[in-house]
């Protein structure tokens, strides 16, 4: 009888998460797009060095594009590609997607943020998320429920001891 592999050792498959997204903005709908990316960012996205957390998504001439995502070369990179670490990088999307929400963005004043990036099977792609800014008193709000939802649980956790 063959041994079952065991699923300890299985990384998982998200390369990041941009937690400020959630906090930032409410998020209504989600798309998954991928990424065009070079080889050494390939490489630089299998050790982690990428961060969402200046990035955004803007359409033009019907194609989006991300920004400000940050993807470090790798020391070992090739000596003849140059690497900019910030470069403008095209999603790919469904033509039917991207008129989404390019009417959504422009008549209904929608922001388009990364969430996640991820790997699914062999690709890279990028969890999009619509959705619009939060004023102050909505930050405060959702701040208060989760420092209330840590606090139940600690309680909970004493009261079954």
């Amino acid at each position: 009888m063959a041994k079952k592999k065991s699923k300890k050792g299985t990384p998982s498959s998200t390369i990041v998460l941009n937690k400020r997204a959630r906090f930032e903005y409410s998020i209504e709908d989600k798309f998954e797009a991928g990424l065009a990316l070079q080889g050494w960012e390939v490489k630089a996205l299998r050790l982690g060095k990428v961060n969402l957390a200046e990035a955004y998504v803007y359409i033009k001439d019907g194609e989006a594009w991300m920004s400000g995502c940050s993807i470090l070369p790798l020391n070992t990179a090739s000596t003849h590609v140059i690497a900019n670490p910030t470069r403008i990088r095209k999603l790919l999307l469904n033509r039917r997607e991207l008129d989404r929400l390019a009417g959504l963005v422009e008549r209904q004043g929608y922001s388009i943020v990364p969430m996640a990036m991820y790997w699914k099977k062999s690709f890279v792609k990028l969890e999009i998320g619509l959705g619009k800014g939060k004023k102050a008193h909505d930050k405060r709000e959702d701040t208060k429920e989760r420092e209330w939802q840590i606090e139940k649980s600690r309680v909970m956790k004493h009261k079954v001891r």
